[in-house]
Parts: structure tokens; C-alpha cells; sequence
């Protein structure tokens, strides 16, 4: 099955990453560490990128942070990281960019909220001077507008002008028109301000499942422009990571997206990077890029009381894992890979003939011998305790094949 058909929009650079067009759709992440310690930050930026983050973006929100985003940089490039750098600027980015000059040069794209650039006339000097900023260094924006942050004299323009219509529209409404309106004009003033379209990328967070399908609706329709997308504030476990899917699969089933990030919040001292994880398996799951072979494996029911299903489709994953980042650099090709695991002889065969790969257990009081199917064929069968290695062995012998 083909994946969605992309909505064309512009092409945006951001540091060789290319975001746009026909281009990937890219996986982006966010660090949770104090941009200050540039040895913690560098440190979660790495595991984030390895993880397999094509951007990364962290906080600089004061003197302490902006000074130290130079020496992140070093400490990426020290460890062989050439990592797209996103500063994440609110309230005050107007005046660190233009007191560290380091700062704006080492990043390879701001974000700018325009919800808290500043009010009035001081909201137009500051939106400038990020944008004069970019400009100087040939960087990217991404236009952030976020439904907690929103712009509050436009949406108390937008409303006072909805009280006043023939039909009026409902609150919640006029709110996601005020994001989308905050996100497209802001746009066009960076591009009166001479910063070419083809260095902006915009973005309408919320946090509601609903809000965030239709908001997106709403700013595809008005905008040729790349946009990232995110579903903000998604939770913490499986409500975040359902809530996420809910919205992000309805999307990019319509075409609309060009950057994803996942907003999870982790548990005390969990990993940063589940959220580059789930990310790359909603873009896998939707058949939009496969990032690791495909195992598929048998939930299990009352033909399956053993659990040497289960344990061999864990070994399977690890394995496939171990061995992804040495097959990527020279059999890229791996990662459209399919293999199942099956735990009895109702569904396994007919699975394991239409994997690449695969492997049908007995199942519970049947004869302890497993057929292999390759390409569609019965090819071996495995018995014995040497059966997990030699399943390892047929992959890895396919795998040098491809």
C-alpha cells in the first residue's frame, strides 16, 4: 500500500536537513534540560540524535543559557554530532540574539512565538529584530503560535469582531481562527521584512485531539508553508502517546505535515528519547518511512500458554535493534524489512509466508517444530534450543542477500 500524497509545500534548509517540498517527513525532539549545564544539554542532545531526532531543540530563555549554546555545539562536534540546533526563544529572544551573537550563529533555526514577543508597538520591534536576526545569519524560523500562549490582543480583536456579526461563531471557534490567523500574518510580515518564504516553517499547537486535526485543516488551507506538527501538552504514558496518534494519523493521512514531534512527558528519570521512538513508529505504522524492519507478532490466546512465543519475538526486536544502525550504513534498504513471530498454526503460516521473513511456532500440546517461510516459501523448519540463534541466523543471512 502507497503512502498519503503530501501536500506540495516550500522547501526549507535547516542545517542540510531539508523540510518540505517533497523532502521526508522529519522527526524533531525538544531537550527538558537547563540549556546553562552544557554538558547535561550536549549529553540528552546526543541520546536524543541517536535515537534517531533529525533536529533537536532546547530552551534558551536567559543570558546563562544563550552563553552556553556555543559550547554545546563544540561538545557535539567533538562526539562526530552534526546536529540540526533549534533555539526555542520566548519573551526575550529580541535581546539574546543580539547579545550573544555566538549564540544566534551556533543554532541553525529560532523558534518565535509571536503569542509573547511583546505587545503593540513593542511586538513589532521585537518580531523585527528576531527576524533582522535571521536574516544576518541565513537562518530559518519556525512560527510557533501555541493556544496557551495565543496573542491576546488578537483574539480579543477576533472576538469583539465575532460578537458583532450577523451569525456569530462559537468561542472555540474564533480561538482556532485567531491561531491560524497569528501563525499566517506573522508570516507575511517576516516576509515584508525581506526574510525569504523558504525560510519559514509554522506551527498551530493545542492540546485537545479535535482542535489540533481542525486547526491544521485551517492553516494547510491558507499556507503553502512547510509546518511542523504537535500535539501540545499530550500527557504523560499511554494517554500521551494515544492522544498523539489520534491526531497526528488523521493529519498526515490528509497529506498535511513536514516535521513531527511527540510532546510526552517522561517519568522521573525516564528517557527523553521515547517520544523520538513513538514518533518514528507513528510515521512507520501510517507506511510514511520505515525506520527498522517491521516485526509482526501474535498477541497470544488460550493456543498459546507458553510463553516462548512472546520471549522469541523480544529477542527478535533486540536483535533486529543491535543490528539496525550496522545495516543502515550499508543496507539502508533493511529498514522495509518484514518479519513475524507467530505463536501457533491458525494465523502463523499464512503471516509468515507474507512477511519476509518468518517464523511459526507450535502453539500449546502441538509437535515442537517451527516452520520457516522466506519470500512466501517454506524453507526450513527449526527444532531444538538452538532455535532462537538459528532464527538470527536466517535473518541475518536475508539481510546479507538484499
Amino acid at each position: 500500500m502507497t503512502p498519503p500524497d503530501r501536500k506540495r509545500t516550500k522547501t526549507v534548509l535547516v542545517r542540510g536537513v531539508a523540510v518540505g517540498g517533497c523532502q521526508p517527513i522529519v522527526v524533531q525532539s525538544m531537550t527538558n534540560t537547563d540549556t546553562a549545564n552544557a554538558a547535561a544539554t550536549a549529553e540528552q542532545v546526543a541520546e536524543l540524535f541517536q535515537a534517531g531526532s533529525e533536529m533537536v531543540r532546547i530552551t534558551v530563555n536567559n543570558k546563562a543559557a544563550a552563553s552556553k549554546v556555543p559550547e554545546i555545539r563544540t561538545r557535539l562536534l567533538d562526539q562526530g554530532l552534526d546536529v540540526p540546533l533549534i533555539g526555542d526563544f520566548h519573551f526575550n529572544g529580541h535581546v539574546l540574539l543580539r547579545e550573544f551573537p555566538e549564540c544566534a550563529a551556533s543554532l541553525d533555526k529560532y523558534r518565535i512565538n509571536p503569542g509573547n514577543v511583546g505587545r503593540g508597538e513593542r511586538r513589532d520591534e521585537n518580531f523585527s529584530t528576531m527576524i533582522e536576526v535571521a536574516k544576518e545569519h541565513d537562518r530559518p524560523v519556525r512560527i510557533g503560535v501555541n493556544a496557551g500562549s495565543l496573542d491576546p490582543e488578537l483574539l480579543t480583536e477576533m472576538m469583539d469582531a465575532n460578537s458583532k456579526a450577523a451569525s456569530p461563531k462559537p468561542g472555540d471557534q474564533v480561538l482556532l481562527d485567531a491561531l491560524v490567523e497569528s501563525a499566517v500574518s506573522s508570516s507575511q510580515v517576516a516576509i515584508d521584512l525581506g526574510l525569504p518564504a523558504d525560510k519559514i516553517i509554522l506551527s498551530c499547537k493545542i492540546s485537545s485531539v479535535q482542535e489540533l486535526i481542525a486547526v491544521y485543516r485551517m492553516l494547510s488551507a491558507r499556507s503553502q508553508l512547510p509546518l511542523h506538527l504537535g500535539l501540545t501538552e499530550a500527557g504523560m504514558g499511554t494517554k500521551g502517546v494515544v492522544s498523539t496518534t489520534a491526531a497526528l494519523a488523521v493529519l498526515l493521512q490528509e497529506g498535511i505535515g513536514d516535521t513531527v514531534r511527540v510532546s510526552l512527558t517522561p517519568p522521573p528519570g525516564g528517557s527523553r528519547s521515547e517520544e523520538v521512538r513513538v514518533a518514528r513508529a507513528i510515521l512507520q505504522a501510517m507506511g510514511i518511512r520505515p525506520f527498522m524492519p517491521e516485526v509482526t507478532a501474535c498477541p497470544g490466546c488460550g493456543r498459546t500458554t507458553s510463553s516462548y512465543f512472546q520471549e522469541l519475538s523480544q529477542e527478535v526486536e533486540s536483535f533486529l535493534g543491535e543490528r539496525m544502525p550496522i545495516w543502515r550504513e550499508s543496507k539502508p534498504q533493511v529498514a522495509q524489512l518484514k518479519v513475524a513471530v507467530m505463536g501457533c498454526v491458525v494465523n502463523g503460516p499464512g503471516e509468515s509466508r507474507a512477511a519476509n521473513i518468518g517464523i511459526s511456532l507450535p502453539g500449546t500440546g502441538e509437535a515442537p517444530r517451527s516452520p520457516v517461510y522466506i519470500d512466501g516459501e517454506h524453507r526450513e523448519t527449526l527444532e531444538g534450543a538452538d532455535l532462537v540463534q538459528d532464527f538470527k541466523r536466517l535473518i541475518e543471512e536475508y539481510v546479507g542477500r538484499m
